[in-house]
């Protein structure tokens, strides 16, 4: 499910889905809006791979979508950096905050997965920097508790903060107004979806052989 989640290009099909990644991830985004609406001026996403979602968020809120992060290609991925002060340098170098589309706003800020949350926390303090009056995080994936048994570069399961740590907790160590994430049920209602995914970064049960 992670590849629908994060990975995987929006105009990828995949595991016979009925559209592409991009509208399963608007998909995640509307669904996402039902569990979790929230009062705000404008929806952004924490580009790219979240960019779909926050507009799937948008569309079904009826709330204005913008860019309030502009992110640089030549950073990678941060989340699987080796210490927390190379990600922390990379955040800073990889996401220039949008103060026109900020300043004085609430913002629903869509992310699409929490790791260690590290990356997401300075995100929420840059945004509030460029002037946000509130932060509102909403996941479009379900809290990732487990680290993949199938090698995806993800931490030791004891490092996962929703592993340790409650949706109140989480919330607060990221500095959010309010946070929700979308629910397993919600994300596996997903009418794009053909089923029989690995859940198991969610909810902790093996759904494919290990050979």
């Amino acid at each position: 499910m992670f590849e629908h989640v994060y990975f995987a290009r929006p105009d990828s099909f995949l595991f016979g889905a009925s559209e592409t990644t991009g509208e399963v991830r608007k998909e995640f985004g509307r669904q996402l809006w039902r569990e979790h609406p929230a009062e705000a001026d404008v929806v952004i996403p924490v580009p790219d791979s979240s960019t779909f979602a926050a507009l799937g968020y948008a569309q079904e809120a009826g709330l204005p979508f913008d860019y309030g992060l502009i992110r640089s290609h030549y950073i990678g991925r941060t989340f699987i950096e080796p210490t927390q002060a190379i990600r922390d340098a990379k955040v800073r170098k990889k996401y220039n905050p949008n103060r026109s589309v900020l300043k004085d706003k609430r913002i629903v800020l869509v992310e699409d997965s929490i790791v260690r949350g590290t990356t997401l926390k300075n995100i929420v303090r840059l945004i509030r920097d460029f002037g946000a009056r509130e932060v509102h995080v909403r996941v479009s994936s379900p809290p990732y508790r487990h680290s993949c048994y199938l090698g995806i570069d993800t931490a030791e399961t004891r490092r996962l903060i929703a592993h340790t740590k409650t949706v109140p907790q989480i919330r607060e160590f990221l500095g959010a107004d309010s946070l929700g994430y979308l629910s397993e049920e919600g994300m596996l209602s997903n009418r794009l979806l053909s089923g029989g995914y690995c859940t198991f970064c969610f909810n902790g049960i093996t759904k494919i052989p290990q050979r």
